[in-house]
């Protein structure tokens, strides 16, 4: 047993990672597995983006930049806040890490204390709790299932909080579920957390770009919650930037103080090339993210409505991200030959195998009895990968 810090210990692996992870194996021994399991947009990253990369390559843009990110990225990101969210916020508030994955971290490092509670929201994204675990702190999880379209109420929420709840952490649009909160949902939550002045409230907002109800909301437009309200974005799923690895926060000043800090001991500033690439998404031509949200709209149309006409399968209509969240309790317990399914995750496991398709169990994701499909696939991949699904459901017994 190698001596691992209690810490790491603590930590759970990643299904998502572990599901791609055999995914990938089979492709290699030549099986055709679509893979419908990861978090990220299959389309490039738009022409004019990677062209400001080169450029900045170019003009010698290969040194350290500040720990909180480029002024000239933090203004664009302020415009952005003011633009499109109608929220008021100078670049000294504004930290720029190496993806909104840091920017989580970073955040809750900065403000939990061990023992504190998180509530976090289920079906959560999977390292939400990791990271309250990594420092120290205690998630409270609240779980809304598919009759409330995965979204929790006001009065969920003032029924789970105690006086050591420490923060919210709020994702609209979500992963794992897709779900949008409306303004009147956001506000009722705002009511409720305004006579808590002690608890703040993390909104990832990650997926911002891709919904299909027109107008995203933000928590942080309710004036009397706002200054305790911590915005997490990033380019990375609205412009096709994954692997360039840019997040950010929008938080009040001791905030963004602090997580600076923080950043500053263990990674510095992000990579200066993919913020340069940034400030291009956020001040060039928006016409490519509208193209990309009217495909992954088309998308969704097109899985839901073919899931649907798969029995026993509970599916609702998404109204966001790339992901549809189906409700297959009705499957655990049966079995194909000797392979009994009695959770989801066995469930996806037995997808890849016999349908190779690959999606991700709920159990990830703190809803057992759910999985997880992404469409960030073509349309002819998303056919052929529901044909499937639905020929492998049929063979359980």
């Amino acid at each position: 047993m190698h001596p691992l810090s209690a810490r790491l210990q603590s930590l759970s692996p990643s299904e998502t990672f572990a599901m791609a992870q055999k995914s990938n194996e089979l492709k290699a021994q030549g099986i055709d597995v679509i893979n419908m399991s990861v978090g990220e947009p299959d389309f490039s990253t738009p022409y004019h983006i990677k062209e400001a990369a080169k450029e900045a390559i170019d003009r010698n843009f290969s040194f350290y930049s500040p720990v909180a990110g480029f002024p000239e990225l933090r203004r664009a990101i302020c415009t952005k806040l003011k633009n499109e969210n109608g929220l008021d916020f100078d670049p000294a508030r504004i930290v720029v890490s190496n993806g909104a994955k840091q920017s989580l971290c970073n955040v809750i490092l900065t403000i939990v204390n061990k023992g504190e509670e998180v509530i976090i929201p289920a079906p959560y994204w999977v390292s939400y709790p990791e990271m309250v675990k990594i420092a120290e702190g205690k998630p409270v999880y609240l779980y809304a299932g598919i009759e409330q379209e995965y979204k929790i109420t006001a009065k969920q929420l003032e029924a789970a909080i105690t006086p050591n709840t420490r923060a919210l952490i709020l994702c609209s649009p979500s992963n794992p579920t897709g779900s949008v909160y409306t303004r009147e949902e956001l506000q009722s939550l705002a009511e409720v957390l305004e006579r808590y002045p002690d608890i703040y409230i993390i909104s990832d907002e990650i997926y911002e770009k891709i919904n299909y109800v027109g107008k995203h909301e933000s928590i942080a437009q309710f004036e009397p919650i706002r200054e305790r309200v911590i915005v997490v974005n990033g380019v990375s799923k609205g412009y096709a930037m994954t692997g360039w690895r840019i997040g950010w926060i929008a938080a009040a000043k001791w905030i963004s103080t602090a997580c600076g800090l923080l950043q500053g001991q263990y990674t510095s500033g992000p990579s200066s090339i993919s913020q340069k690439a940034a400030e291009a998404a956020y001040t060039g031509s928006q016409d490519c993210v509208e193209e990309m949200r009217l495909a992954f709209e088309r998308r969704k149309n097109l899985i839901t409505k073919l899931l649907k006409e798969i029995p026993a399968l509970k599916v609702n209509d998404p109204k966001g991200a790339f992901y549809v969240f189906v409700e297959c309790s009705s499957y655990l317990g049966k079995q194909f030959d000797e392979k009994r399914i009695d959770t989801a995750t066995d469930l996806a496991m037995y997808l890849l195998e016999q349908g190779h398709v690959a999606c991700v169990g709920g159990d990830a994701f703190g809803a057992p009895g759910h999985i997880r499909f992404s469409y960030a696939t073509s349309d002819e991949n998303i056919e052929k990968a529901v044909s499937r699904v639905k020929g492998a459901l049929e063979k359980l017994r």
